[in-house]
């Protein structure tokens, strides 16, 4: 249990260091006027030495982290019933995962609210790639994949997991 609290506060502490250093313009202020659209991750020799990609749809309700290791999503608000987490003693519903271990939802401590206005927008019919992870923006939500195209859509009404 201690590691599971462990790894959800290092990942808390990565989008947080992530949301400080996205959306402030070249002057070092804070963006205004329309959304800024999604970063971009460089490209590198190193699978491995990617930059992170942090992006939000635009409604605001599903926020994702993209990265060499994979896709982490969290949604505010939703309808669906969510799966059961073995040994889990918090929140399931709230977050989903997809890496080297495939796609799965997590045990959360708390429930996230909104993706805040410093996150950057991916407008709906967008797309972002980082590594072999693949997530685009739709009004049905968005949907991640891997290199294979196994991995998840999430939406407030539903998730479905794919192919």
């Amino acid at each position: 249990m201690l590691l599971f609290i462990v790894i959800d506060a290092l990942l808390v502490l990565t989008f947080l260091i992530l949301l400080g250093t996205i959306g402030v313009n070249p002057g070092g202020g804070p963006t205004d006027g329309p959304s800024t659209p999604a970063a971009t991750a460089t490209a590198s020799a190193d699978p491995e030495d990617v930059d992170d990609v942090a992006f939000a749809l635009p409604s605001g309700n599903i926020a994702c982290t993209m990265g060499a290791g994979g896709v982490r999503c969290t949604i505010a608000s939703y309808t669906y019933s969510p799966p059961t987490v073995p040994g889990c003693s918090g929140t399931v519903g709230h977050a989903v995962a997809l890496d080297a271990e495939g796609f799965r939802f997590t045990c959360e401590d708390g429930t996230p609210g909104a993706a805040s206005s410093d996150v950057p927008v991916l407008e709906y019919g967008e797309q972002e790639s980082v590594g072999a992870w693949t997530c685009g923006s739709g009004t049905d939500g968005v949907t991640c994949t891997d290199a294979d195209g196994a991995g998840f859509r999430l939406a407030r009404a539903q998730w479905t997991e794919v192919p």
